[in-house]
């Protein structure tokens, strides 16, 4: 889609951070559509200033608190804050975690942190491509530090990584064999290790056993020293050391050029999840690919070569479906 007087108007208004008009953008861009990717397309070249951190761990580990006290440390600081918080449901459901996020927007307004919650759409790792696409228009409105925070991590669910500059994963002590929920990739994500609940009996043993496990990675060998934080959020109790950490953190990603490496690597994963995407969103009749499979079975050529035809034809139907669009409007 061309940029229309509409798009360029909207876009217009979120650089120059109008609350509302981030709101309006935000929402285009949940539904999707040649709308939104024509305001992504205008505001793009203004991002890439924010420093993006996701927060992640298993759920009932205070993050949403957790998150809420970050942005009003960083709002006490002068900083201009976003926070995406991803639910597992739809935004609308009125489930008990959107609950909480309700709450925080009471006074959000009054401490000028924006709130946006977003569903996963079923995204295996927990982020849909709507968290990348709005963790780039918070950008372009200016906003200085992205929270973003996700349902809830298993073994495999590892996309935040592909997402933000800075994992901080949040655990607790008391649930279960804590450790070794994390082994299988979480820990190895992790810029920044959050003890949760630091009140809580089992927390030292919690941060000790973090440490040890770090220490047999040999992560207190590279020049970012990962650091294990308790916290007790609900008390903003360690919120002021994990924002300290966070800022420490952007700092040695600039000095070390690691800053640009983790650019490169969003960029790729967002690029090639819109790939994915867009193929499995096409809707192909059967019968305009039955002469591709019918070839399969002749032996006239081979299932890759049928697959990557088949591609070509998705992106051809897709171009047409676009200028189609782009006349009507």
């Amino acid at each position: 889609m061309r940029s229309t007087p509409q798009v360029t108007t909207l876009a217009e208004e979120i650089l120059s951070r109008s609350d509302r008009a981030l709101a309006k953008g935000l929402s285009c861009i949940e539904r999707g559509g040649a709308f939104a990717e024509a305001l992504l397309e205008r505001v793009y070249p203004q991002t890439g200033r924010a420093h993006v951190v996701g927060l992640t761990g298993s759920p009932g580990s205070g993050k949403s608190t957790l998150t809420w006290g970050l942005a009003r440390a960083a709002r006490t600081r002068g900083m201009s804050v976003g926070v995406i918080a991803v639910d597992p449901s739809s935004p609308y459901s009125g489930g008990s975690i959107l609950g909480d996020r309700i709450r925080m927007n009471d006074v959000a307004f009054e401490m000028g942190v924006f709130i946006r919650s977003l569903a996963t759409h079923g995204a295996l790792g927990g982020l849909s491509r709507a968290a990348a696409d709005s963790i780039n228009l918070m950008d372009a409105s200016g906003r200085e530090l992205i929270l973003v925070e996700t349902v809830g991590v298993g073994q495999d669910e590892v996309d935040v990584m592909e997402t933000v500059h800075t994992v901080a994963v949040v655990s607790v002590p008391g649930l279960g064999d804590d450790v070794q929920t994390l082994k299988a990739g979480i820990l190895e994500i992790a810029d920044i290790h959050v003890v949760n609940k630091a009140d809580r009996e089992g927390a030292n043993r919690l941060q000790a056993e973090l440490r040890n496990m770090l220490s047999l990675n040999g992560k207190t060998r590279t020049v970012w020293q990962i650091p294990v934080i308790p916290c007790v959020a609900t008390r903003e109790e360690g919120i002021g050391t994990l924002l300290d950490a966070i800022i420490d953190h952007l700092k040695i990603l600039r000095s070390t050029g690691e800053l640009e490496h983790r650019r490169q690597r969003m960029v790729k994963g967002q690029v090639l999840s819109i790939a994915r995407d867009l193929v499995s969103e096409a809707s192909f009749e059967e019968q305009e690919s039955e002469d591709l499979l019918e070839r399969v079975v002749r032996r006239e050529i081979s299932p890759h070569t049928a697959g990557r035809l088949l591609l070509e034809r998705l992106i051809s139907q897709r171009r047409q479906l676009q200028d189609v669009s782009a006349r009507r409007d």
